[in-house]
């Protein structure tokens, strides 16, 4: 890219300070400079689905449309069809048993968070701090701040195994967490916790009395082992084999490629919906923690998730349940993306942040951590720019780590000579010393 007409772009923009860029200004700047310079930029910061919806999904939501679903309002804790194709799912694919009344659509992924945080933000006052364990999604930490409530994390990049439940519990043991959060695969390290993680995890959260949040956005993606097939093994490892104190968050969008329609199952343990709790029941006459949700925080963020989505996701998820869809078949090709990217770059002197999954090589999939040596995260996502490839720092994810985060959602096979033409060129303007 001509270098002095990206400089003066960057310094237009008021970025001249990478250290607080979002993933927005960053997607909005190098659009400024392909439109500028007529070069196209290689996408790698924003995570949106770049794969064709299911038609299952797409054809079962215009058959509801035209049923006239779109003259009344949904239920707010959804309809029946998504209520029960979202409980069959989680046998299906994890093997945990939730009543369809504690699975409930949310506009989004992001709005099951933001709902389960400002629940627990009511419900349970006395503890007013989210537990983090990053690198993850920053949107997260962002709703927390918007609600009020606290926030700690951990970075796991020193963090795995037994020593992940060693530093979880002293940090429990200021009785001020009422949750804790990740994903699984991780956002953006793609490490994924083991088992025996999920089982420490979960007695932690049994002895502690906290509610785990386990964001599953990228449902069974971890392609080294083959999770497609519905009622056997081997299923989604999830922290509710080990703990009653669990909610799960089951997206559209990455692995049914349902983004654009705001979609998403918020699904909470049989015991943790019916949970009683006396701080609810005084202020909005509803006792149990599910009900509370729904029918109070849900209702007043949206009053339901859009009638004809929820038909769409249903159908997925039951397709999906009856061996009929292979969604897992569709996303792969995320993983073949960042095989190919991995190589080029590791071949051009750079590195892996997140090099390993408890000494095993991670799985290639929707994401991956990299660096180059001698610069920092922002120094080098800045740096990127000038050859037209714009990736995302991690230091905005809770990292400790210095390095950026690749998508691989966007990456085309039309784009691969482009990308080994421009890490090489960079790699020569930038000799190891």
């Amino acid at each position: 890219m001509d270098k002095q007409l990206v400089t003066n772009t960057i310094h237009e923009a008021g970025l001249d300070d990478f250290s607080q860029v979002t993933i927005r200004d960053i997607a909005k700047l190098s659009k400024q400079l392909e439109n500028l310079s007529g070069e196209k930029f290689i996408h790698l910061e924003m995570g949106v689905p770049g794969l064709k919806p299911s038609e299952i999904g797409t054809e079962a939501e215009i058959e509801a449309l035209k049923n006239n679903c779109a003259q009344t309002y949904p239920p707010n804790d959804g309809i029946p069809a998504i209520k029960q194709a979202a409980s069959r799912f989680v046998k299906a694919f994890i093997d945990l048993d939730i009543d369809p009344l504690c699975c409930m659509p949310t506009t989004g992924s992001m709005q099951g968070t933001f709902a389960v945080f400002t629940t627990l933000k009511i419900a349970r006052p006395e503890k007013d701090t989210v537990l983090f364990i990053h690198p993850g999604f920053p949107v997260q930490t962002t709703q927390c701040e918007v609600i009020g409530l606290k926030t700690l994390g951990i970075d796991i990049y020193n963090y795995r195994g037994e020593k992940l439940i060693q530093k979880l519990e002293e940090t429990l043991k200021n009785g001020k967490i009422n949750s804790i959060v990740y994903s699984n695969p991780n956002n953006p390290s793609w490490v994924c916790f083991t088992d025996e993680e999920l089982k420490g995890i979960g007695e932690l959260a049994t002895k502690y009395d906290v509610i785990i949040l386990e964001d599953l956005a990228y449902f069974a993606m971890d392609f080294r082992q083959d999770l497609s097939h519905p009622f056997q093994a081997p299923f989604q490892v999830s922290v509710g084999k080990y703990t009653e104190n669990y909610i799960i968050s089951i997206s559209g969008s990455k692995a049914f490629s349902y983004a654009g329609q705001r979609i998403g199952v918020t699904c909470i343990s049989n015991k943790l919906y019916h949970t009683k709790l006396k701080t609810i029941e005084e202020r909005f006459q509803v006792s149990e923690f599910g009900a509370f949700m729904a029918n109070r925080i849900l209702y007043t963020l949206s009053s339901g998730v859009t009638h004809s989505t929820q038909y769409a996701m249903a159908a997925m998820m039951n397709a999906a349940s009856d061996g009929k869809y292979n969604f897992l078949k569709d996303v792969k090709v995320y993983g073949e993306r960042a095989k190919f990217m991995k190589e080029i770059l590791l071949k051009n002197n750079f590195y892996l942040v997140y090099d390993n999954d408890l000494g095993k090589p991670l799985a290639d999939g929707f994401y991956f951590t990299t660096q180059y040596p001698g610069m920092t995260a922002v120094e080098l996502t800045k740096e990127l720019m000038f050859y037209g490839v714009s990736v995302f720092p991690l230091n905005t994810m809770g990292s400790l780590q210095q390095g950026v985060r690749i998508c691989t959602s966007f990456f085309h096979d039309n784009l691969r000579d482009a990308f080994a033409e421009r890490i090489s060129n960079f790699a020569k303007d930038h000799p190891i010393k």
